[in-house]
């Protein structure tokens, strides 16, 4: 009798907390399905968008202005063809090439150095350094388009992929600093303290041991300001306004954008927006997994 009394309390608890389990289960599985519709509407919105710029294309105009939807009776690579040749898309492809692999490099080194200080070293106006560089993220960039031309203009860089390179790294600096800062104070700290140990400079603990090790979350941040710099239309406006030779994609498309409209060649434009798609679209498929690990490393350590 003892043994069942003893035995009966503990299956009543079992089963309570069973009965306590289910719904929470239940709970969690009809949030899981309404965030996997929202993402494949979401989905839906961006992809049908691109797709449709595809396969425009490849169109004529009687095809464009016919079934939206329908497939191209063929594949007319003259559009691509006129788009490069005629509407200079190689020419501002190379441009904007030049500027954000220079530009992104620039942000990534200046601003992992200075996140890597401000994350492990402890002086005087730490705080307020980085308070600073976070505050640069809630200033509005078109703000500052007027002094920062007259700037850029008293520097003689105006007009030059100098000045725009360097404006694009101080535009991207504070969320660099902002997302890598957090990043490196997930680090061991025992690591470095070997490095040191073992004879190690600050400079080389930096470069060989720390920096390596912060991989994702440089790869992560790496490709948002490469997407940011790659589609940023008003900075190039305002410090590239004259030489056509020295535009970027996002003028160049722009200025492609008025032709069609004087010349009825809306093929060619869907063409070298296509061109203009391809190169992000292959880098974030390339380092889709880094961008994913980057992101969640710091919240999993």
């Amino acid at each position: 009798m003892a043994t069942r009394t003893t035995a009966e309390p503990g299956a009543a608890a079992e089963q309570v907390t069973r009965k306590k389990a289910r719904p929470r289960r239940n709970e969690l599985g009809v949030f899981g399905g309404l965030a996997h519709i929202a993402l494949f509407v979401w989905a839906l919105l961006v992809v049908i968008p691109l797709v449709w710029t595809f396969l425009s294309s490849f169109k004529n105009n009687t095809e464009l202005f016919g079934d939206a939807w329908s497939l191209p009776a063929e594949l007319r690579w003259e559009n691509w063809g006129r788009a490069w040749d005629r509407a200079q898309v190689g020419r501002y492809l190379l441009n904007s090439v030049i500027v954000v692999a220079l530009g992104t490099g620039g942000t990534m080194l200046l601003g992992s150095m200075a996140a890597y200080v401000l994350a492990r070293y402890r002086f005087p106006g730490n705080r307020a350094v980085y308070y600073l560089f976070v505050s640069g993220m809630a200033f509005p960039v078109f703000l500052a388009l007027i002094p920062l031309f007259f700037v850029v203009k008293q520097f003689g860089l105006l007009n030059t992929h100098l000045g725009l390179i360097l404006v694009y790294i101080a535009y991207s600096l504070p969320f660099t600093v902002f997302f890598l800062t957090a990043f490196f104070r997930t680090l061991p700290t025992s690591v470095a303290e070997a490095a040191m140990m073992d004879g190690c400079s600050h400079t080389r603990t930096f470069f060989q041991v720390m920096l390596p090790m912060a991989k994702p979350g440089l790869i992560s941040i790496g490709i948002f300001n490469i997407l940011g710099q790659w589609n940023q239309y008003l900075l190039p406006l305002a410090l590239l306004p004259g030489d056509r030779e020295k535009w970027v994609i996002t003028q160049g498309i722009a200025d492609i954008s008025t032709i069609a409209g004087y010349e009825s060649d809306w093929p060619g434009l869907f063409a070298a927006l296509s061109m203009a798609i391809i190169p992000v679209l292959l880098v974030y498929i390339i380092f889709q997994r880094q961008i994913q690990s980057g992101l969640t490393a710091g919240a999993l350590k």
